[in-house]
């Protein structure tokens, strides 16, 4: 390797004796012993005690004093994991960068992996929890996907404190001059109900508060998340809560959280929510989890707060975004990044036969029997993938997350298609082996980062009106044809344009499951239309979330909810939980 990087003495982890195939991925997390939080900091990091604030014996917050993350210190290279486009089929990434960065430790390099925390939403709805799964996990599986370190809890009441102290003002007297039938701050929890889209509240008469319409929406979409997650410490915290704009006057001039005065009570729920969490993987490798917006309804990425931790502390450190490179990867670099100055120095792309059989038309019964031509059309999406990567400057290692029905030819051909795109496909079998069978991806991406630090590029300059912003998202990520703006969507444009904030980044609010706003349009479609319905402005996170076809930023559950199988055993134990 051309950089320098402190070399680990490679060991393979003490052997373990994991359940045998099949077992759900709790009974294989809680197969393994985790090390003390504060012994793994000081043996990993060189961190005393004092540096760490512990959850018990197994996680902690790290106080960021102990960290020197300024511009002149090292800092180690950035490793992005991204994926196709999601499937019912299941892609792993975040299995595989867990994985990816067991198997860094296992060939010496010193690593860790920056992670976001999960939503209780899915975790009893449809997908699930978000800790990996088989043996590229990180424990404590349940804490981490249930209640975890009480960050959720701090955001969803600093946002619901808002939304208290709003309507109080408008009960008092109304100082700041806020039209009721304007305000745009709702409330939001972290789980998924329809029924709480759309509420009237104040119901009851004059002592209860001013009626008006209003309705919830899931924490991931919180602005306050999205500003708990790209704050650069305390000042940065206090300075972007400050900025929130909470509705209009009845000229339709904003008011902010600063106008309010309570910016400060804000940032005091938030103190210890702003510092990152450290656990650890199967494999007794670090892992930060910090921070969790959604990326179909939010800029999707970890914390800067952790990523900066993790990069001053390592010389390698993986991070993922979400859901597939369109939406996870673009938000990545072109609103992380172009806040931070952080590049990515390599990527990945997760793939799995299964999924990208799927993108081909195969229905998921038939997806373990092998057919070529349904491969071969279903990579027409990760050639778009990969094709988009490349226009950030990025040349990404395709990873093949495996699946024990895939076949020698389908991954030969995955890997002929990646070839002709110019970039390597690595078969992984971390999920069934751990770090062993990463190590190969690993060292594919150190390969990839001898080559030289790409030069990253963003997809747009500030400088660019907003809605022009929207379409080059729109026709160069998405391939979609045009672009049609509701005229809600026109006028709230205009009006953000005129109040200053053309300048900021877009975000785009869709559906995961395809390019376009059709969930049901597989593989990589061209030529549709992106239908935006309205833009919001999240002036204190800094970026416009466009608000694409019917996506919803409360999901609701499914027919039959992941809650119907979670419970206690008979110990005391949680079952249920994927």
């Amino acid at each position: 390797m051309s950089f320098q990087y402190h070399q680990l003495t490679p060991e393979t982890p003490a052997a373990t004796e994991f359940p045998p195939p099949g077992t759900p991925d709790i009974e294989i997390a809680r197969s393994v012993q985790p090390q003390s939080i504060l012994l793994l900091a000081q043996q990993r990091f060189g961190l005393p005690a004092e540096s760490l604030v512990p959850f018990g014996h197994y996680k902690a917050k790290l106080d960021m004093a102990y960290v020197d993350t300024s511009n002149s210190a090292p800092r180690g290279k950035l490793v992005l994991v991204t994926a196709i486009t999601p499937t019912p089929a299941g892609e792993g990434k975040t299995t595989t960068s867990v994985g990816l960065n067991d198997g860094f430790n296992r060939l010496g390099v010193r690593s860790s992996v920056c992670l976001r925390e999960p939503s209780l939403g899915p975790c009893f709805g449809m997908k699930g929890g978000a800790a990996g799964g088989g043996r590229a996990q990180v424990i404590p599986m349940e804490d981490i996907n249930l209640h975890f370190n009480g960050d959720f809890h701090a955001i969803s009441t600093a946002h619901n404190l808002l939304a208290s102290l709003i309507d109080n003002h408008i009960h008092w007297g109304n100082e700041a001059g806020l039209d009721p039938r304007y305000v745009s701050w709702r409330r939001v929890l972290d789980l998924t109900d329809r029924s709480l889209r759309n509420v009237v509240s104040g119901l009851g008469g004059a002592a209860h508060g001013v009626p008006r319409e209003t309705g919830f929406d899931i924490t991931v979409s919180s602005e306050i998340m999205a500003i708990l997650c790209l704050a650069d410490g305390r000042v940065d915290l206090k300075q972007r809560l400050g900025n929130i704009i909470v509705g209009r006057r009845s000229d339709m001039s904003p008011v902010t959280v600063r106008d309010l005065g309570v910016e400060g009570s804000l940032t005091v729920l938030l103190k210890e929510a702003l510092q990152p969490n450290l656990v650890q993987s199967l494999e007794h490798n670090p892992v930060f989890i910090h921070g969790g917006p959604f990326a179909n309804i939010a800029h999707g990425c970890n914390s800067v707060t952790a990523t900066r931790a993790a990069l001053a502390l390592n010389d390698v450190v993986v991070t993922e975004a979400g859901f597939g490179a369109d939406l996870g990867a673009e938000k990545f670099i072109d609103i992380k990044c172009r806040y931070t100055g952080l590049r990515p120095d390599a990527a990945v792309v997760v793939c799995t036969i299964r999924a990208l059989k799927m993108q081909g038309g195969i229905p998921r019964s038939q997806l373990g029997i092998s057919d070529l031509a349904a491969l071969r059309q279903g990579a027409a999406n990760l050639e778009r993938h990969i094709r988009n990567l490349q226009q950030f400057g990025l040349t990404p290692v395709v990873c093949i997350n495996r699946f024990p029905d895939d076949t020698e030819e389908e991954m030969a051909l995955v890997q002929s298609i990646s070839q002709e795109l110019g970039v390597r496909a690595v078969p992984a079998d971390h999920w069934a082996t751990g770090g062993e069978g990463a190590t190969e991806l690993a060292q594919a991406v150190l390969d990839q980062m001898d080559e030289g630090r790409p030069e990253v590029k963003f997809l747009y300059e500030d400088s660019l009106p907003l809605a022009d912003k929207i379409r080059a998202i729109a026709t160069r990520i998405y391939h979609a044809g045009s672009v049609e703006f509701t005229t809600v969507a026109k006028r709230q444009l205009e009006e953000y344009e005129s109040l200053g904030f053309g300048h900021l980044p877009v975000c785009i609010a869709k559906t995961q499951y395809s390019f376009s706003v059709d969930s049901s349009v597989k593989g990589a479609p061209s030529g549709h239309m992106l239908p935006v319905r309205e833009v919001r402005l999240a002036a204190g996170a800094g970026f416009v979330v466009a608000v694409c076809g019917d996506i919803m930023t409360m999901p609701g559950l499914p027919r039959r909810p992941a809650a119907l199988d979670i419970a206690l055993d008979e110990n005391g134990l949680v079952v249920g939980l994927t």
